[in-house]
């Protein structure tokens, strides 16, 4: 066997030279018998007679350029992205690298094209079992200040102890307008916090939460008065919308955000103290709120979309005022107790009265008592919200 096919040589290609060279066939003649073009016969001859047999191997035919491949410095950085936004705990997905090259002056390649070099890096674990984005039923409120979300979450200081973490969260811009941790949220407080972001923001057109009892007493065993979170809306005409009881997807946007919070709080070390955790929610709000690209906002920050454009408003005009009735005794101290504003609140109706069963009348702030064994009316009171013990009326 020849040496030069030894070598590798395309077989063919190598008959089609000597064809020429040894048998005297012209190019006309050989293309006509080994069935190829009378080009290529050319082609293969003048290879031959400028390289020898090494001429008439088989080339590459892939283009000598490529315009569009990834600089090295480019791949190297993506992967570099990809570890330090993983190890800080923020997204590190295709889309907000994109956003970080961006924000450094590099050109970005295409989200497909940075998948395909995580891949070749060993940097993606696949899921194929994970929902595709295209199932979801998506919502969104189209302006700032349509619906806030608000929730509580938790998390662990270094000794373990469980604390809570309180946030409210803008639906339309995902914008966090506040988050704060406590060792556990009363109604009070929750109230407090949602006065303070009224008077700071305006405000929103509605709220929506989960059916804790910082937020409605709509599900409470025992029916009674609104709650301060509840009567604070209604004051300011501000719709509340609660989710169904066992369906957090309502809450879609908020439940997700805690996935993004905890991630990052898992990437630094626990905290010491509550207040160290607050210094650390702190941080993370600067940084989800203008530092983070969000996929569902076009790669702007909450903060940019937050602020792009006009804040919508409450528009309810239903009636806000509060009618119940309860019964009691008055207890040997000549008072009952009634629940307001998500505080009991105690009714100094006077010893004369102990042990008569009354009928409490409410109408708002107004309470009217009346004894139930004979119908007459025995006091009247005007709850002070600032208050637990009310004096009746002259």
């Amino acid at each position: 066997m020849s040496r030069d096919i030894v070598d590798g040589m395309k077989p063919k290609n190598l008959v089609i030279v000597r064809a020429v060279h040894d048998q005297g066939l012209s190019h006309v003649e050989a293309a006509a018998r080994f069935g190829v073009t009378r080009q290529w016969v050319h082609t293969l001859v003048r290879r031959y007679e400028d390289e020898g047999p090494d001429g008439v191997a088989p080339r590459s035919r892939a283009p000598k350029t490529r315009p569009g491949t990834t600089v090295p410095a480019i791949r190297d950085r993506i992967i570099q992205l990809r570890r330090e936004l993983t190890r800080s705990g923020a997204d590190a997905g295709p889309v907000t690298i994109v956003w970080h090259l961006e924000q450094e002056g590099h050109p970005a390649p295409s989200t497909s094209t940075i998948r395909r070099i995580l891949h070749t890096a060993g940097l993606i674990t696949p899921a194929p079992k994970k929902r595709p984005r295209n199932s979801y039923i998506r919502f969104q409120a189209d302006l700032p200040n349509e619906c806030w979300q608000a929730d509580i979450t938790h998390w662990f200081l270094a000794d373990g102890t469980r604390i809570e973490i309180l946030d409210f969260l803008d639906d339309h811009a995902r914008y966090l307008l506040d988050i704060r941790p406590a060792a556990a949220f009363t109604g009070p407080m929750v109230t407090a916090v949602m006065t303070e972001l009224i008077r700071r923001y305006g405000p929103p057109m509605s709220t929506l939460t989960d059916n804790g009892l910082v937020f409605t007493t709509r599900l409470a065993r025992h029916k009674g008065a609104r709650g301060g979170f509840e009567k604070l809306l209604a004051a300011h005409g501000i719709t509340q919308k609660n989710g169904r009881p066992g369906h957090p997807q309502t809450q879609g946007k908020i439940e997700r955000f805690h996935q993004t919070l905890k991630r990052w709080l898992k990437a630094h070390p626990l905290p010491d103290t509550i207040d160290d955790l607050a210094v650390l929610l702190t941080e993370f709000t600067t940084w989800y709120n203008t530092r983070r690209p969000h996929r569902s906002l076009g790669r702007r920050t909450p903060e940019q979309a937050y602020t792009d454009l006009p804040k919508a408003t409450p528009t309810s005009t239903s009636d806000t005022t509060e009618w119940r009735s309860r019964t009691d005794k008055v207890d040997k101290n000549g008072k009952v107790t009634i629940r307001y504003a998500g505080h009991l609140r105690h009714l100094g109706i006077g010893r004369a009265h102990t042990g008569t069963p009354v009928l409490l009348l409410v109408h708002d702030r107004d309470v009217t008592v009346s004894s139930m064994n004979t119908g007459q009316i025995i006091a009247e009171f005007t709850i002070d919200p600032a208050k637990n013990y009310q004096p009746k009326k002259p």
